[in-house]
């Protein structure tokens, strides 16, 4: 976790003092289809769970949501919504269009699993198996993603059920891949929110505004926490090939050592954080994750890989840590008298909050949930590929918490492992969470198109 910078700690005092001066603005906004949501919310507790279960028994992996989609699109033409199918290849988009005409309103979930072969014993455990990256392995929501699409259908639910209310259009984002697809080779190929961008996904009808939530299984349990601002960090890969010379363990001195430069070359890429970044403004991490060389004691190889992940929080800043890696690299393998070839592959964008809309719409989430229980909480390092929307439109992505409550977070196994678990009794918070974000922002156009 990391300390909020002093700027940006002023710039929420403002945003505050600013929220406080229009909150009877907002208030006069509020939907008065809130407490109808709220009770159709509280009714559908135990389907969401249902549904989040037959999700969790039978996940699937990035573009393989074959099944899940089905269950999706055909739960939205119940609910009388245009469906189309096979966006982003297993995405799955629905158009409810309002009684009255208004802002178009996007929300999206995502639904797929990830390798991960799941422990424990809960009678909906994950018993599926498949094959990745020529591995056999099971697969499992190991991240939360079964109950983001089951909190959505019920969003839908309500949705439809007051459609001659609602006043603008709202575009139901079943997105797949989340986690990241890989090719035969184990290249990355684009992810479901870059792909469905690309297809158009925000268009037609054209998106004014996206929010999305994801389930935080360390978090107080039903406790909505956000960040204004950078939310969650841009993630990049890295990999740097080092040539050096082949020779006997027992003369070094007639051959070029790739290990030792590789071990230099670690260390150097340490001093970008901790000298090159500034670090007041906002952290970045860079992590070597594997370094593969050699195949017997005695020799010293040709050559040396090393892979690992890069988080930063801005343009610039992302900017300066590639070339900063670059150059440490190929001048370190020089000096050694070896190469290295350094290739860093573009991942996820900076999960970025418009400030503007998250102080909008602030006062929705604490009228849901009370302000005791929605919290600003830190930068997130992980990625997140909602980031591919809000590069688009303003997005606000929140976090909804799900650790049992005799618990404390460092009990609680963590996303995208095999012991991963969360507390299903609040899921209705993010259900109402969502509704409320729609027809609140409805209404506010509303207001604003009267003045």
């Amino acid at each position: 976790m990391f300390r909020v910078s002093t700027n940006i700690e002023i710039n929420m005092k403002k945003l505050t003092f600013i929220a406080l001066l229009a909150a009877p603005f907002f208030a006069s906004a509020q939907s008065s289809l809130k407490p109808v949501i709220a009770q159709k919310a509280d009714a559908l507790k135990d389907k969401v769970i249902a549904w989040r279960r037959d999700f969790h028994e039978h996940p699937e992996l990035g573009n393989q949501e074959v099944r899940t989609a089905g269950i999706v699109a055909a739960h939205l033409r119940s609910l009388g919504i245009e469906v189309q199918e096979k966006v982003g290849y297993t995405g799955v988009v629905g158009v409810l269009k309002g009684g009255k005409p208004g802002p178009v309103v996007a929300l999206r979930a995502d639904m797929d699993g990830l390798p991960v072969t799941e422990r424990g014993d809960l009678p909906f455990k994950s018993k599926v198996v498949t094959e990745f990256n020529g591995q056999k392995t099971g697969v499992m929501h190991a991240c939360g993603h079964d109950s983001h699409v089951a909190i959505l259908m019920a969003v839908a639910e309500i949705l439809a059920s007051e459609k001659a209310n609602l006043a603008g259009t709202v575009k139901f984002i079943f997105q797949p891949a989340e986690e990241g697809v890989y090719n035969d080779k184990g290249e990355t190929i684009l992810s479901g929110a870059e792909l469905m961008v690309k297809e158009g996904v925000l268009e037609n009808p054209k998106v004014d505004v996206i929010f999305g939530l994801h389930i935080a299984a360390g978090s107080d349990n039903g406790v909505i926490e956000y960040k204004p601002g950078a939310t969650m960090a841009a993630v990049d890969q890295l990999d740097i090939k080092v040539k050096g010379k082949q020779a006997h363990g027992a003369s070094p001195w007639t051959g070029i050592d790739p290990i030792v430069i590789s071990s230099q070359i670690v260390m150097g890429l340490q001093t970008i954080v901790s000298r090159s970044v500034n670090i007041t403004e906002d952290p970045a991490i860079v992590t070597v994750g594997a370094i593969h060389s050699g195949i017997r004691q005695n020799i010293i190889p040709e050559s040396s890989h090393m892979i690992g992940t890069i988080r930063t929080f801005g343009v610039a800043q992302r900017e300066l840590v590639h070339q900063r890696i670059k150059d440490i690299a190929t001048n370190i393998a020089e000096s050694g008298g070896g190469k290295a070839d350094v290739n860093i592959g573009t991942g996820y964008p900076v999960t970025y909050n418009n400030p503007e809309l998250v102080e909008k719409m602030l006062p929705t989430l604490q009228g849901v949930n009370g302000k005791d229980k929605v919290r600003v909480i830190p930068a997130h390092t992980g990625a997140e590929d909602f980031s591919f929307f809000q590069q688009k439109v303003p997005g606000f992505f929140f976090f909804l918490g799900t650790r049992p409550d005799n618990k404390k977070s460092n009990e609680v196994a963590g996303h995208h492992t095999p012991d991963f678990h969360l507390d299903e009794g609040h899921f209705q918070v993010g259900v109402k969470a969502l509704s409320s974000l729609v027809v609140d922002y409805m209404d506010m156009a509303q207001a604003k198109k009267k003045k």
